[in-house]
């Protein structure tokens, strides 16, 4: 271990993370996280501790921040599934939601072409899968249930095609939904719930695979979940991330149950969803997040976290919610933060378990800790990009590296031969 006052292991190379797997041991929920959504390193490292908990202790999936249609297709293609996409760019492409670039990239391509390489050599129960956990998916959903139910299920495609109806008038825009019901009471809430309780019902006599006859119900779910979503979004406040964060777990609780009474989850999600919440001031807001609720849940004992953070560099993301994606430069860390404190202990990446820091009397209290959004404004990061915690209780371990460089969207990089070199340390 490297001598400094805050206690840590370098990080050079896959190896160094022998501690980190002897450390997370028999938990069955491994949840990694990001500063932000548009980082290199942090997708690569985190494929690169995904790889070894699939191979090493035998985890299941990879449950990410993303939508279920979206992530469904990439799942299907990693377990070699008919008709499921000639190449990693075929099912990658279907990622067109802004911000496309936080799954549409190379760093997500190496981690989906491995996948599918591993689950050749297993048989289907053992094929590790690839999941979205998220909310926001309400008309792609709704599309996927009536395309699905029309070729396997004639009998409870009707609800699905009422619920469609329902969302029509509002054109594929969820904030023209939410201001429409915001002093109403008719939504299409009833709608959504009749059409998922038709479908879980009928579900195992549907003529489809067992794991598509799943995702038909989560679809349904996903309906249900987002619509109340955009029902609360209007109002502001926390509720809406509540809501949001709530349907991510049950979602994961449904893929544990769906997976078998042993399964072994691995969560990719950003540091504010996966590092437990109350140890941040989102708990005086009344806001839960998914690493709260699976310690809550599921006891601390069966749950790892995670948290990732850098120095500087550069990130990819927007200046407002739908712009053009840019590099930006990530300014060096503000005095006193967490990142800074990092940079400061010593020279170059780092690997730290959080159990090891909590005699340091400085960190008994809460320290900034940088979040960076796809919508990202560095010359005013200083003024809301840092989040109080109590880093020994947020985490279970931390991977700062030092400077990071923007993750490369795919679409960038159409006409190149090869991809960019993303593994330094080696795959």
């Amino acid at each position: 271990m490297a001598s400094s006052k805050i206690p840590y292991y370098p990080l050079k190379n896959k190896q160094s993370l022998d501690v980190l797997l002897d450390a997370i041991g028999d938990a069955r929920f491994v949840l990694l996280g990001e500063a932000s959504h548009g980082t290199s390193e942090y997708y690569t490292w985190r494929t690169t501790i995904s790889r070894r908990l699939i191979t090493e202790k035998n985890f299941n999936f990879i449950s990410v921040e993303g939508d279920w249609p979206d992530c469904y297709l990439v799942n299907r293609f990693v377990k070699g599934y008919p008709e499921a996409g000639n190449s990693v760019r075929d099912v990658l492409k279907n990622f067109t939601r802004w911000p496309t670039w936080m799954w549409g990239n190379w760093e997500v391509a190496a981690l989906v072409e491995w996948l599918r390489e591993h689950n050749q050599n297993e048989a289907p129960e053992h094929k590790a899968g690839f999941y979205g956990l998220d909310v926001y998916s309400l008309w792609d959903s709704l599309e996927q249930i009536v395309k699905y139910l029309e070729h396997n299920d004639g009998t409870t495609v009707e609800a699905a095609k009422r619920a469609f109806r329902c969302f029509e008038p509002f054109g594929d825009d969820p904030q023209a939904y939410a201001e429409a019901i915001a002093f109403v009471d008719k939504g299409c809430e009833n709608e959504v719930l009749e059409m998922l309780q038709k479908i879980s019902a009928n579900a195992p006599q549907f003529s489809g695979d067992r794991e598509a006859n799943f995702g038909a119900e989560q679809n349904a779910l996903v309906a249900v979940n987002a619509e109340k979503y955009y029902r609360a979004m209007i109002r502001g406040g926390g509720s809406s991330w509540n809501v949001r964060d709530r349907h991510m777990m049950e979602t994961l609780n449904r893929l544990m149950d769906f997976h078998g009474p042993e399964s072994k989850a691995i969560i990719w999600e950003h540091n504010t969803h996966i590092g437990d919440a109350r140890a941040t001031d989102m708990a005086r807001s009344g806001m839960v997040n998914i690493g709260q609720l699976v310690r809550e849940e599921h006891g601390s004992e069966n749950a790892f976290l995670v948290g990732f953070g850098s120095y500087w560099g550069t990130v990819m993301a927007g200046r407002q919610w739908g712009a053009t994606m840019q590099k930006m430069e990530v300014p060096r860390a503000k005095p006193n933060s967490w990142e800074a404190r990092l940079h400061e202990a010593g020279p170059g990446d780092k690997l730290l378990l959080t159990e090891e820091l909590r005699d340091l009397p400085e960190l008994q209290k809460p320290v900034g800790h940088r979040a960076i959004g796809v919508v990202y404004n560095p010359e005013f990061e200083a003024f809301g990009n840092y989040v109080p915690s109590r880093i020994t209780e947020r985490y279970n371990a931390f991977l700062f590296i030092d400077e990071t460089e923007a993750v490369h969207p795919l679409h960038n990089y159409r006409d190149a031969h090869q991809p960019p070199e993303l593994y330094p340390w080696g795959t």
